[in-house]
C-alpha cells in the first residue's frame, strides 16, 4: 500500500475518508475537508488524511487553514514525505526551496508508478521522450555510430529508454523510486538500473563512463539545477551529449515553483548554468511538453556538449566525499506480479 493510501488503522475513519474523497471528486471541497476532519478526530495525526485536508482546504479557498495543516505535518514528519514545505511555498508563505525533499519525490512516484505510462501517454499527450531522442539523434548526425553508453537520469518506467534502446549499446537507468524501477525492469530494455538521486552522484560511480546523459521531464522537480548538471558532467566523457527538458519560465527569476508543485526554468538561467558546469549549448528551443488539464505546458528542450571534463570533476569533488544517506546505489528489483500492469 502506498503512503497516500495507507490505512489509518481505524475502519470508521477510513470509511469517512472514502466518503470525503467522493465529495472531492464531485468538486465539493468544503464538505470533503469537513469529512476528512471527522476522520482525523478518530485517527489524529494520520499524515495521508492531513495531506488530503490541506489540499481540499486550499481548493476551497481557505489557504490560511490549509497552511496550518501543512505546518502541523512538518512537525510530525521531518522527512516531509507529502511535500508540506513545497505547498507552503506555493502559497507564498515560505521561501521557495532549491529542491523538494527526496522523500516526497520518492513517495510521489511510488504512488504514481502503477498508472504512470497510461496517464502520461494517453491522457496528457506527453511528448518529451520523443523530442529528446529526436534532438539527440539530430545532434549525432545520420552517419554517427551507435551510442556506446547512455544514462537515463530519472528514467521512471522507461518511456525515455524505449526511444534510445535501438541506437544504444549499453543503456543505464537511474531513478529515486523503486516502484518506477520495477516497471522499467519489466520492460527489459535497460542493461543496468540503479536507485539514486539525479542530483547526488554515487560515491563509487565511474566518472566519464557515458557518452550520452538524458533527463526527460525530470528537472521539473528541481529548482537549482547546478547539482544535477554537475552529476551529468561527471558521468560524461569529454564531448559527450547532455539532453533534457524543463518547463519554461518567462519571469525575471532563474526558476519558479508553480502551483502544480513543479519548477519552471528560464532560458537565460539554463545557458548560464550549463556554461558554469562545462557545457556548450547546441540546442535550446521552446517545445510543447504535455497537457495539464486543459492547459498546454510549454518547456525548453536542451542539447549540450561537455566541453572540458576538468571543470565538472573539480567542482564535484566535495560532493563525492559526502555520504548518501539511506540511498543504496544498486538495488535488487523485486518484480512481483501485482506490481506490473498487464
Amino acid at each position: 500500500m502506498t503512503a497516500a493510501n495507507q490505512s489509518s488503522g481505524d475502519l470508521t475513519a477510513d470509511r469517512r475518508a472514502e466518503f470525503a474523497r467522493h465529495y472531492a471528486k464531485a468538486g465539493d471541497f468544503e464538505a470533503a475537508a469537513d469529512l476528512i476532519g471527522q476522520a482525523l478526530d478518530l485517527a489524529p495525526d494520520h499524515l495521508p488524511f492531513l495531506a488530503l485536508k490541506g489540499d481540499w482546504l486550499t481548493k476551497a479557498g481557505r489557504a490560511a487553514d490549509a497552511a496550518e495543516v501543512w505546518r502541523a505535518m512538518l512537525r510530525l514528519d521531518a522527512a516531509d514525505r507529502f511535500g508540506a514545505q513545497l505547498k507552503l511555498a506555493s502559497l507564498g508563505l515560505t521561501e521557495t526551496p532549491d529542491a523538494p525533499p527526496a522523500a516526497y519525490v520518492e513517495s510521489l512516484f511510488d504512488d504514481f508508478a502503477p498508472t504512470f505510462d497510461r496517464s502520461l501517454v494517453q491522457r496528457l499527450d506527453y511528448h518529451a521522450p520523443q523530442q529528446v531522442a529526436a534532438a539527440v539523434f539530430a545532434a549525432l548526425g545520420p552517419d554517427a555510430q551507435a551510442i556506446r553508453h547512455a544514462v537515463d537520469l530519472g528514467c521512471g518506467t522507461g518511456l525515455m529508454g524505449e526511444h534510445l534502446r535501438s541506437r544504444t549499446s549499453f543503456l543505464e537507468g537511474l531513478d529515486l523510486s523503486a516502484g518506477m524501477l520495477r516497471r522499467a525492469a519489466a520492460k527489459k530494455i535497460y542493461d543496468r538500473l540503479e536507485k539514486g538521486d539525479v542530483a547526488v552522484p554515487a560515491p563509487d560511480s565511474e566518472p566519464g563512463r557515458a557518452d550520452l546523459a538524458v533527463a526527460a521531464d525530470v528537472y521539473i522537480y528541481l529548482g537549482d539545477l547546478a547539482p544535477a548538471m554537475r552529476t551529468a558532467a561527471r558521468l560524461l566523457q569529454p564531448g559527450g551529449l547532455y539532453a533534457f527538458t524543463v518547463e519554461a519560465h518567462d519571469g525575471p527569476e532563474d526558476y519558479a515553483l508553480r502551483s502544480s508543485l513543479r519548477y519552471a526554468h528560464g532560458a537565460a538561467y539554463l545557458r548560464r548554468a550549463l556554461a558554469e558546469t562545462g557545457f556548450d549549448v547546441l540546442t535550446l528551443k521552446r517545445v510543447f511538453l504535455r497537457m495539464d488539464g486543459t492547459a498546454r505546458i510549454e518547456g525548453h528542450l536542451v542539447v549540450a556538449r561537455k566541453a572540458d571534463a576538468a571543470i565538472a570533476l573539480t567542482t564535484l569533488s566535495p560532493a563525492l566525499d559526502a555520504p548518501v544517506a539511506d540511498m543504496p546505489n544498486r538495488i535488487d528489483l523485486d518484480l512481483r506480479d501485482e506490481d506490473i500492469e498487464p
